[in-house]
């Protein structure tokens, strides 16, 4: 397994935990390689807060984690740090801020959550940042789409569906659940946006995703950076599932002709494993918010990876009713399975806390 490290250490403190994470990667079996290798699966970028650059990636699988010294403790970890994540293209941003003789270090996703990394001896402290990282940076991406403009005709305005669909995304947005999606085109430059286009295909960043089966091997659903709570246009706002190519690890999509569509959102294969394996799920909604008493995965795994979508799944085949299944990610939010959208709304209303706890 390939790394590099980046960037300039422009601190004692970023010094001191370059070398520290660069000797745990090493003791499990991680080899340095110069900066710009295709083959890194790992880039610790050091950044500056005040003015953050990117680790520019060659290859999508690459896993980049910036490092950034703040100057003090912020009160609102989240407005504070999450557009540096944006502003240095990472995948998680590693943010410290010394205070005598502690570190506070405050891990922050993508998926708007972040959770604190507590200061130990320094090899426990640097092996439990390092149970954080690896997960994480060894993950699956199953996020490129392939479009098939073979969609039936009388689906190019959507169905009954699409339109609960739409229903549901402004249920969702009455209740508070969307999150606002993250103006990224504010803090990259056009470069880094191609950058982005490039490796992703996404333009914008936006929050919790919605789905309904359409037939035994198909189903709808929400597309990438849309607002959730207008999805109107069949294969740009919301777009047709129907199948998953494990060889060539692409999401297949059936879309009109003569219309640029935009990728599904980044869970398709989370949605995908589930309508697979359980007939009787006929909607799953996923939102940025949680409930008491749910089963929870263990990892913080990114959105749109292949060990998400298992350990949610996992979750989902473990529970009494799969098809109205409540299930936790951690630090992330929930996704909930029912036979319809209104049997899931009907479960969750009233019961919702918009606040994901961390840990």
């Amino acid at each position: 397994m390939l790394y590099t490290v980046t960037g300039s250490a422009r601190s004692t403190l970023l010094q001191w935990f370059a070398r520290g994470l660069e000797r745990v990667l090493r003791e499990h079996g991680y080899s340095y390689a110069e900066p710009g290798t295709p083959e890194i699966k790992l880039a610790i970028n050091l950044a500056d807060a005040h003015n953050p650059r990117p680790y520019r990636r060659k290859a999508q699988g690459t896993f980049v984690a910036s490092v950034i010294e703040g100057e003090e403790i912020p009160q609102d970890v989240l407005k504070t740090t999450y557009p540096l994540l944006v502003r240095t293209l990472s995948n998680v941003l590693i943010y410290l801020v010394r205070a005598g003789d502690q570190v506070h270090t405050y891990f922050v996703t993508l998926e708007q959550g972040y959770y604190p990394v507590p200061f130990e001896e320094e090899t426990k402290y640097f092996s439990h940042v390092y149970r954080r990282l690896a997960p994480l940076a060894t993950s699956c991406l199953v996020i490129n789409n392939e479009f098939h403009p073979d969609l039936e005709e009388e689906l190019w305005e959507g169905d009954e569906i699409t339109q609960q669909i739409y229903e549901a995304g402004k249920r969702l947005d009455a209740l508070n659940l969307l999150p606002a999606p993250f103006p990224i085109h504010e803090l990259l430059s056009p470069r880094d946006l191609r950058h982005v286009e490039r490796l992703y295909g996404i333009g914008g960043l936006s929050y919790g995703n919605l789905s309904a089966r359409k037939d035994r091997t198909r189903f709808w659903m929400s597309a990438s950076g849309v607002n959730k709570a207008n999805l109107r246009v069949v294969g740009q706002d919301i777009l047709l599932v129907k199948g998953y190519d494990p060889q060539r690890n692409v999401i297949l999509l059936s879309v009109p002709p003569n219309i640029k569509p935009r990728r599904v959102s980044v869970d398709a294969i989370e949605h995908w494993m589930i309508y697979t394996e359980h007939p009787q799920v006929g909607a799953i909604v996923h939102v940025h918010a949680w409930m008491e008493g749910v089963p929870s995965t263990e990892v913080n795994y990114p959105c749109g990876t292949l060990e998400l979508a298992k350990a949610v799944a996992e979750l989902v085949r473990r529970s009494d009713d799969p098809s109205r299944a409540v299930v936790g990610l951690r630090n992330h939010g929930l996704t909930i399975t029912g036979p319809n959208l209104q049997d899931i709304f009907e479960r969750i209303e009233g019961r919702i806390i918009r606040q994901v706890p961390m840990s």
